[in-house]
Formats: structure tokens, sequence, C-alpha cells
């Protein structure tokens, strides 16, 4: 090819790249003497959109989101106000700067306006200095609104893989000695999950509970080595030693306030009651036993009886449910039972997908 026939070629890149840098500002406005105006503002500055009604702004936002919308507020058909209120209903277009442009100036018109969502109001006719630097402070102002919800949203990660990690140093505490402390404490949390679910939690409890379920033996730290290892069958004392760890787990969690340490302190403390009340520490039974704990008791019992330990083989999913069955009533609430007997497809589930981390880890 030519020198003569690069240079086009050239320039349309070079163009296309100062394009690239540029932010993107949608006029809509019925009246095409406005939009030559506000085009004629705009362009050396900006790259430039244009819609003549609402409807078609809607089409032009949807192939490619603006930066910012300077939108008039009576048009034929859809109001720009009818505009604004479907953009900011929409996740990917709620944060767009919309600035209004309007001839009227009577009070009851930027009332409404705020009101659906508008950040400005730039009165006709039209002042190129005005747009300008009306356009520039909100494409700025929404800039820095990025960073910070940017900021925030690392710091929110940060403190979720936080938690978590003082979840899971919670919950080793009370298993001190259990060579699959990680696996079963978070697969037995995921049972209590999905048990909570279908018993009709909303999903911010259910997520509180996943959460919370792993540190229910919490209280184990306090109970002596001896008795926890012990290689015969505890003593009448011994016993009773062994039951005051749901009291001290409790004690230990409830000093905070927090949410989530007061489920774990109400799960830490009833996790070893039983529906007819032949359980421990309080011997409570049926309702009086709170909710996360009955459901925590059955996750946990659940997860013992499939995991393979030195001492015992693992039972099957139909094993284990069949003893749950078989224990409503006496040890579990019967609703309960029959509620994780209906998600027995989600157990199964759940247990391949912690088989398949625990093979991750030991390869």
């Amino acid at each position: 090819m030519s020198l003569h026939g690069q240079k086009p070629m050239n320039m349309m890149t070079e163009g296309i790249d100062m394009l690239k840098g540029k932010k993107k500002v949608l006029i809509v406005d019925d009246v095409p003497r406005n939009i030559d105006l506000l085009k004629g503002i705009l362009a050396e500055h900006y790259q430039v959109q244009v819609a003549k009604s609402g409807e078609a702004a809607l089409s032009v936002i949807a192939a490619s989101v603006p930066d910012v919308i300077l939108l008039d507020v009576m048009m034929p058909g859809m109001s720009g106000f009818e505009v604004c209120k479907r953009l900011k209903s929409q996740q990917q277009t709620a944060d767009i700067p919309v600035i209004f442009l309007t001839a009227a100036t009577d009070a009851q018109n930027e009332i409404e306006g705020f009101r659906v969502g508008a950040v400005d109001f730039i009165t006709k006719p039209i002042s190129p200095m005005t747009t300008l630097s009306r356009v520039s402070t909100h494409l700025k102002l929404s800039e820095n609104d990025k960073q910070n919800k940017a900021i925030i949203a690392a710091r929110t990660q940060q403190l979720d893989e936080a938690l978590e990690s003082a979840v899971t140093m919670l919950g080793e505490v009370g298993h001190l000695n259990d060579s699959d402390t990680g696996i079963h404490m978070w697969r037995m949390a995921d049972y209590s999950a999905a048990l909570a679910r279908a018993a009709g939690w909303d999903e911010a409890q259910v997520e509180l509970l996943r959460l919370a379920a792993p540190m229910h033996d919490t209280g184990k730290v306090a109970i002596p080595h001896s008795i926890l290892k012990s290689p015969n069958k505890l003593t009448d004392e011994e016993m009773e030693v062994m039951k005051s760890h749901t009291v001290a787990g409790f004690n230990i969690l409830s000093k905070s306030n927090a949410p989530l340490f007061q489920l774990a302190a109400q799960a830490a403390l009833g996790h070893h009651e039983k529906w007819d009340g032949s359980g421990y520490p309080y011997g409570l039974a049926e309702e009086a036993i709170p909710q996360s704990a009955r459901i925590v008791a059955m996750a946990d019992v659940f997860d013992a009886l499939t995991m393979e330990r030195s001492y015992k083989n693992s039972w099957t999913i139909e094993e284990a449910l069949a003893h749950i069955e078989r224990s409503a009533g006496s040890h579990f609430d019967p609703e309960l039972v029959r509620l994780f007997l209906s998600i027995k497809d989600e157990l199964i589930s759940i247990q391949k997908k912690w088989h398949l981390r625990e093979l991750e880890q030991t390869n």
C-alpha cells in the first residue's frame, strides 16, 4: 500500500484512539436544534451520543452505557422523568448521573426531577459555560463515587475473609484433636444452612447460621485433654465435665453482641438438647430449644455418621437419614426431620462438593 493510502487510515485510527479515552455523554431531546447546540458545546471534549425520544434513549443506553445523560424533561411519548425512573430502577444504569434539560423554572418541576433521581438541572436557553461546568462536575463526582465503592467493596471482601478465618480458628479450637476439622466444620455448616433455608429462613440469616455453625463446639477448649482423648468410656463425673463444653462455649461466644456470635452462642449452648427433653445441659424440650440449635444438632449428627474416622466406618447417606428419621420426636424436631429428608438431593450435592475439596487437599 502506498504512503498516500496509509495517511487517511492512520488519521482514522488516531481519531478512534482519542475517542476511546473520552467520556460518553448522551443527549436526549426531541428538538433537533437543541441537540445540535449541545453537540457543538460538548463534542470537542466528549464522545457524544444522541437520541430524539425517551424510547430511543433507552435503546441507545442498552447498546452503549453513557457516563452522563443530558435529558430533556418534556418530550412526546415518554417524558424525561419516566426515562429517569426506569434508569434508576435497573442496577446497570442506576448510577449514571442524569442532568435534566428544562425550560420550566418552577420549584415543583425541580422537586419531581430530584425525586426520580436527577443530580442537577440545566435551564434553557442553553449556556455553553454552564453546560460544560455541570457535565464536568458530575463526571468527576461519579468517578469519585465509583472509586469509593471499589474501595468499600475491597475492604468488605477483606473483612469477609477475615471473619471466615476467625470462624475457622474458633471452630478449630473445639476440635484440636480432629484431623478432619476444616472439612467437617464447613460441611456440617452447609448442611445447617440447607436445612435453615428449607425451614424458611431468609438468605441473610441462612448465611449467618452457615458461619455460626462451625463454632458450636468452641467450649471444648475448656475440657481437659485426658477426658477429650480418653480411650475408655467416661465415668459419670467425667461425663459431667464433658457436658460443660456447651456452657463454656456459650460463655465464650456470648461475650460479643454481634448477631453472628450471639447465634453461635445459642447453637453452642443448645446443640446437645433433645426434642424429648433428655438432652443437656438444661434438659430443654421441643420449641424451648432454639431452632438454630435444633438445626445444628441434626446437621452435626448427620455429618458425624457419614464421616469416616479411624475408629469407625462411614455410614451411607441412606443409613444416616434412616437413623435421623427414627430419632424424630425423641432426639430431633419431627418437622425439621421431615424437611431434612426432603432435601436429600441437596445433602448429597454438599457431600460430593466437600469430598472433591478433600481430595484436592490430599493431592
